[in-house]
């Protein structure tokens, strides 16, 4: 058997008929050789002549020359796709160059390994080796921010830092196209497309990818040619525009072709360089076999046994690595098992937890609006009966503190609605410029107290009537505002609306509530949205509030699809502000204004009244009293369907929901098989599991809340009467 082994020797240079050698074995002859080989896309030859150069420079301790046909050999391998041997090659080129003074193609090494890693997908280790090249060129005080930033931009998007990759593109477009930028420029625009389509922002997206195609065109980058018009073309798809769509997918596929077209010409052109290189190899080969061929047979039988030994050493220590990498294979498998057992218990008593606390939060909130129906109800009562100037004051105070209590409950259940996902989104016809105007006008006696004007900022791009859930973001606007008019003194107080971008059937909008009040410390901002968190204990006393408002108004905020910024700076003022995606509105919204009564539609009818809380009969009484209606008073579901199955007396029901024996919501399906007419209101303090849409399901004509506002008691009434 035959062994050819193909050296790079001596070539004898005949002058006359004296013969003189000289070496050309030297590192630069062989990295010539490689790049030649190279450009030529002859990559079998580059390798070998790389390989050369290194054994080469190895051979004669030149640290420089091994850095070089490294650094060369690693390139090849990185175009030709094998991606770990490029990676090997890189570092040893680096470690070569580490031995130097600090140059550009140290910074390279660095560079092309962060490449290499982006390619596997590993980007922690990308970004390592990028901000490592940053550094060498920061040494060496040279500018190579535009490709690295290009190179981090691409890994951001990866990592899903879209915001991080845009601010870095927008860098590389904002420069001039000297210095052979533009190719930079132009997959920075090309980035900047992708970025923009994903987030559905389809005609951003078109202008980016139509710049960035302007710009290629200066360079003979077929293939980066080719990708845009693709991507241009699946874009106006996007946007229904068929005609620009396949007008670019068609110039795409032609563009594919020329590129397949100038391969198959490269293969025929490699084909003849091989043959040339392969002749002109034979011919060096032919001077050197007979120096040679002795050396080769006398290593021939030493290197046999040398493989021969490692062969059995090797199959040995497989065997031995198999065996025990399936005894640990084993034991790995049952400590996953168990693992895995010990997740899902884990698992099902954070959801047992999650819903414990959500039913202990709704039975106590409700729980606690029955006794503050008595306490609201009874202070309204002892304030409408005129008391002494000196309990005035002491009423006043219990009925704030009242009111009080109730808000923290409805925001404590609000929160849990939310968390519970028990809560759906609205998407109705509004005028967002109404709905701000009202909620001005609402707050202007808050404004006054603290003597702070109340200003607020609407483009007049932004469309009038969109299409969304008005009750969820008047939620939004009356924490923020609320909080800016309590937190400012002698300032102002500014709600600016602003129209970002617009679709066929869409807008982005952003809304921003500014003030110059006492502001937020750096401190207490990243915990500033999370429940029962305020600025500091002093705020907390000074200021008064339960500190859910801001944890309400971004958890409204993150339903909606939207996310809050927070602009803070103590002594100087505060800025909240977000953007939402709402649909545009096709129709004028008629308001309705809110229904009118006289204390003559009440008087002298007859209620019947279902509670069977001995304090909430006697409130229920006394304020049924006030406006001279007279009511009868039973305590339980069964006697109500009974009574009303007999008479027909009554001209209306106050059912509560809450009842011994059947609840009022069955109690009102019984009565409505023989009386649909008769209006029955539910009393109810609304839990979690409760809506005023479910109540209305069971037959109930109306709904007042525990505990009553009396005002909203006596119009329900005085409403289902008429």
């Amino acid at each position: 058997m035959k062994w050819i082994l193909i050296f790079m020797c001596f070539p004898i240079i005949l002058y006359g008929q004296k013969k003189s050698t000289r070496k050309i074995d030297s590192t630069s002859y062989y990295i010539q050789l490689a790049n030649f080989n190279k450009k030529a896309d002859n990559y079998k030859s580059s390798l070998a002549f790389s390989q050369k150069a290194y054994n080469y420079a190895e051979a004669t301790n030149n640290i420089k020359g091994k850095g070089e046909a490294m650094f060369l050999l690693g390139t090849t391998y990185f175009e030709l796709k094998k991606l770990n041997d490029a990676i090997e090659t890189f570092n040893k080129s680096a470690n070569s160059y580490s031995q130097l003074k600090q140059s550009t193609e140290y910074a390279l090494c660095f560079y092309n390994l962060g490449l290499c890693y982006m390619n596997l997908e590993d980007y922690s280790k990308a970004e390592f080796y990028f901000n490592k090249a940053e550094s060498v060129y920061d040494k060496l005080k040279i500018d190579a921010s535009t490709f690295l930033n290009l190179q981090k931009g691409i890994l951001y998007m990866n990592n899903g830092k879209n915001d991080l990759a845009y601010k870095l593109f927008s860098v590389i477009i904002s420069k001039d196209d000297s210095n052979d930028i533009f190719k930079t420029k132009a997959e920075a625009l090309y980035q900047l497309g992708i970025i923009e389509k994903k987030q559905n922002h389809n005609n951003l997206a078109v202008n980016y990818f139509n710049r960035s195609l302007l710009i290629s065109s200066k360079d003979e980058n077929l293939d980066q040619r080719s990708k845009i018009l693709y991507e241009i073309s699946s874009t106006y798809d996007k946007l229904l525009d068929v005609k620009k769509a396949h007008y670019f997918l068609k110039a795409h596929l032609a563009l594919k072709d020329s590129i397949s077209h100038l391969n198959n010409m490269k293969l025929d052109v490699n084909d003849y360089v091989d043959f040339k290189e392969s002749e002109r190899l034979k011919e060096i080969d032919q001077m050197t076999k007979e120096n040679l061929a002795q050396q080769r047979t006398n290593k021939f039988a030493k290197l046999i046994s040398i493989l021969a030994i490692a062969l059995i050493t090797i199959l040995s220590l497989l065997s031995l690595s198999l065996y025990k990498n399936n005894i640990i294979r084993t034991k790995s498998n049952v400590v996953l098992k168990e693992k895995n057992f010990e997740l899902q218990i884990a698992k099902d008593n954070a959801e047992k937890a999650s819903k414990a606390r959500a039913e202990f939060l709704s039975t106590v909130s409700h729980e606690l609006r029955t006794p503050l129906n008595a306490i609201n109800g009874i202070t309204h009562i002892l304030i409408e009966d005129n008391p002494k100037e000196n309990q005035l004051h002491y009423l006043n105070s219990l009925k704030f503190s009242g009111n009080y209590l109730l808000t923290f409950i409805n925001e404590i259940l609000e929160i849990n609605r939310i968390e519970s996902s028990n809560i759906e989104i609205e998407y109705i016809n509004f005028n967002i410029k109404q709905l701000l105007l009202d909620i001005k006008n609402s707050m202007t006696e808050i404004a006054a107290n603290n003597n702070n004007r109340f200003v607020l900022e609407i483009e007049d791009q932004v469309p009038e009537m969109l299409l969304g859930d008005p009750t969820k973001l008047s939620q939004i606007f009356i924490n923020l505002i609320n909080n800016a008019l309590k937190f400012t003194k002698n300032g102002e107080v500014k709600v600016v609306v602003k129209l970002i971008e617009t679709g066929d059937d869409y807008s982005r909008i952003n809304f921003a509530v500014s003030d110059t009040g006492i502001g937020i410390p750096e401190d207490k901002q990243e915990t500033i949205f999370e429940s029962f968190s305020q600025g500091s204990i002093e705020i907390n006393r000074k200021y008064g509030g339960t500190g859910l408002g801001l944890t309400i108004v971004k958890k409204i905020i993150d339903l909606l699809g939207g996310d809050i910024n927070l602009k803070s700076e103590v002594g100087v003022g505060t800025t909240f502000d977000f953007e939402l995606d709402l649909l545009n509105g096709k129709k004028e919204i008629v308001i309705e204004k809110g229904s009118l009564y006289s204390d003559e539609v009440l008087k002298d009818t007859f209620i019947l009244v279902v509670e069977d809380n001995k304090i909430n009969q006697m409130v229920t009484k006394k304020m049924l009293d006030k406006k001279e209606m007279k009511c009868f008073i039973i305590d339980n579901g069964e006697e109500a369907v009974e009574i009303l199955s007999k008479e027909n007396n009554y001209d209306l029901v106050l059912m509560d929901v809450h009842l011994p024996g059947i609840n009022g919501t069955i109690a009102t399906q019984k009565i409505r098989e023989f009386d649909s007419k008769k209006p029955i209101i539910a009393l109810t303090a609304i839990s979690l599991n409760e809506n005023r849409e479910m109540l209305l399901s069971f037959g109930m004509s109306d709904v007042i809340t525990k505990p009553f506002d009396p005002e909203n008691f006596y119009r329900v009434i005085a409403n289902n009467l008429i």
